[in-house]
């Protein structure tokens, strides 16, 4: 360990902090004192931030998307922010030596490899898998490690008050019963028709509700990598072929777990050897203190994965149950004692038949997708249009003849026949006729091409064109009114004194109760209404919403529980945990914002669009 932690060390060196910088200044997102955030700086940042919101909603983001999640501005924000704290840890001349930071990366478990110590191969793997190079890691390690120093400080001594967790226990821990009515539009009768002067009234003040959207025809092309390996057909005697090719990838390797002790030197392991030929029994002398702390379980690895050879080479040749000599490897003395064997084995054709034909047929039609598209964008490029390509290659086009936004037709239904896991769409509202647009990628493989040929503007309708929607929202709007005036009827009744099962009673209601409501939680009631019984006080009536417009529950607050505090309860304390490193935090946040000010934050607009690829006029925020 002491020779990693030596590696790291003198690799800081080779590299020096002076080197991170070089080179900024040519072309600057953001200064924040002395220190710049260049376009490939803030452009690395914000493709991983791009990249991570990708795998979440497995897909990746379109511009239009990042911009609306604000990625752009979260970005900026962090790294500014960062900046700012790296500029007042340099004016504090606070630092962090080498071999601190080095035991920092080495202490992380993430890094360990199956002896359970730092291993460099896992560290370099596991950095290339997050897209790191060392020297960026440890550089930013370092910052870190600053960054915390002065953020630690600031909350350094801070406490909640008890007083704070007792409001946040009442709040989330609260029971409220209630008994209840609910009214709608059924006890309150029909409405009548409205007459032409109401009809056109109620359509004039309500005019943009029946507005005609925008409309796109659009036609597209999907070649789906699914669809066409389902026409793929893959012969028995090409399937074992390829299964005798990949025999590699049926096959499992002799697999054994594997315990290990590591010995401070030679002779304590020759004595604990001598021991065991002895007699003593191995799980005895596991048993034994300073044996115990140095007892490690490699668990059920093949031979591949130990990493020191020698050590792999002993393990694997001892019989089940056996127990080793001591093993002089890289990393010192071990013993090691092999618990189970599972021998090698190989999976029949039988076994795996149906999904190597699959994978196939999957690898076939892939190559046919690219083999398509190259074709596509070849006609694209030469300026054909979609339906010309369709034409050309025999390809089926999917036409469809006007669609809003939502995805609806002028007929409100919503369109068919759309590909799954791309947004057609919008994208294509995000485009306009004549555009040549970027072909989709289907989350399952394959590609979706589209062209707008046409444009339908939003206009405003004639009353005849939608009178029934409109007599349906007339009709609709009266009743809210009449439930909204019998629910209002009923509570003055309840407050006056009279009891809401004799208004039940004579208003053809069924009153029903409700325990254990919460804030968050609990017994399931419509949100408007768990809202307003919280307002409430014991023994007091209110009305809210029901689970649509056209619903009103009437109700009454029966019984208040309130949760009884216990300040050295585990709750308490974990409520108290929160409420400091959220107040830790604020106090961060205004410390960061105040240091902005200070030290000086300039934002080059144009380096920042150029960053993400929009012109200057667009807006990322």
């Amino acid at each position: 360990m002491a020779a990693v932690v030596g590696f790291l060390i003198i690799s800081f060196g080779i590299w020096g902090i002076g080197d991170i910088f070089r080179g900024f200044g040519v072309s600057t997102v953001a200064k924040v004192g002395r220190t710049e955030i260049s376009v490939d700086q803030f452009r690395t940042r914000y493709n991983e931030q791009l990249q991570l919101l990708g795998r979440q909603f497995g897909r990746p983001l379109t511009p239009e998307q990042a911009r609306a999640f604000g990625v752009e501005q979260q970005t900026l924000g962090q790294m500014i922010a960062s900046a700012a704290l790296d500029e007042r840890a340099r004016q504090l001349r606070l630092g962090i030596s080498n071999e601190a930071v080095a035991k920092q990366i080495t202490a992380d478990p993430a890094f360990r490899g199956f002896t359970g110590q730092f291993d460099m191969a896992t560290y370099l793997q596991r950095l290339r898998d997050i897209g790191y190079t060392q020297q960026r890691f440890e550089f930013e390690q370092r910052q870190t490690s600053l960054r915390r120093q002065i953020a630690e400080a600031i909350g350094a001594g801070l406490t909640a008050p008890k007083v704070a967790a007792e409001v946040a226990d009442r709040y989330r821990d609260e029971e409220r019963s209630i008994e209840y009515v609910t009214l709608d539009g059924s006890k309150v009768g029909e409405v009548p028709a409205p007459t032409p002067e109401e009809l056109a009234a109620y359509f004039e003040d309500h005019k943009v509700a029946f507005w005609a959207p925008e409309y796109r025809k659009i036609q597209l092309i999907t070649v789906s990598q699914q669809e066409i390996a389902s026409t793929v057909e893959v012969s028995e005697e090409e399937a074992k072929r390829v299964y005798q090719d990949r025999l590699k990838l049926y096959s499992t390797p002799e697999r054994r777990h594997i315990e290990q002790v590591s010995f401070a030197n030679a002779a304590d392991a020759k004595r604990a050897s001598e021991r065991i030929n002895a007699g003593l029994a191995f799980d005895d002398l596991a048993k034994e203190p300073e044996i115990a702390d140095k007892l490690v379980d490699l668990g059920t690895i093949t031979k591949a994965d130990i990493i020191d050879p020698a050590v792999a080479n002993a393990a694997f040749d001892l019989t089940e149950g056996a127990v080793s000599g001591p093993v002089t490897g890289r990393f010192g003395t071990v013993m090691v004692r092999v618990l189970k064997i599972d021998p090698p084995a190989t999976k029949p054709f039988a076994e795996v038949e149906s999904d190597l034909k699959r994978d196939m047929a999957a690898d076939r039609a892939k190559a046919e997708v690219n083999k398509i598209r190259d074709k596509i964008d070849e006609e694209l490029g030469g300026g054909a249009q979609i339906e010309e390509i369709a034409k050309k290659l025999n390809l089926k086009m999917l036409t469809i003849e006007a669609v809003d936004r939502a995805g609806r037709t002028p007929e409100g239904k919503q369109v068919a026949g759309l590909p799954a896991g791309v947004d057609v769409v919008n994208s294509a509202f995000n485009s306009e006729i004549g555009t040549e647009n970027d072909a989709l990628q289907l989350p399952s493989g394959g590609f979706v091409w589209y062209d707008v040929v046409n444009i339908t503007p939003s206009r405003e309708r004639k009353l005849d064109e939608v009178k029934d929607r409109v007599e349906a929202g007339y009709r609709q709007d009266e009743t809210i009114k009449r439930v909204n005036a019998k629910a209002a009827e009923i509570v003055g009744k309840l407050k006056s004194g009279t009891s809401l099962a004799e208004v039940a009673a004579a208003e053809g209601l069924m009153v029903e109760t409700k325990s254990g409501l919460k804030r968050q939680g609990g017994t399931p009631m419509p949100p408007r209404v768990v809202t307003e019984v919280f307002r409430a006080a014991k023994d007091a009536v209110g009305s809210a919403d029901g689970q649509s417009a056209a619903d009103r529950v009437i109700f009454r607050v029966t019984d208040i529980k309130v949760p009884t505090f216990d300040a050295n309860s585990a709750a308490v304390k974990k409520s108290l945990d929160q409420l400091k490193d959220s107040y830790s935090d604020d106090l961060l946040s205004q410390y960061v914002a105040r240091l902005e000010q200070e030290i000086g934050t300039d934002v080059n607009q144009n380096a920042l669009a150029q960053a993400v690829g929009r012109t200057a006029d667009q807006s990322g925020f």
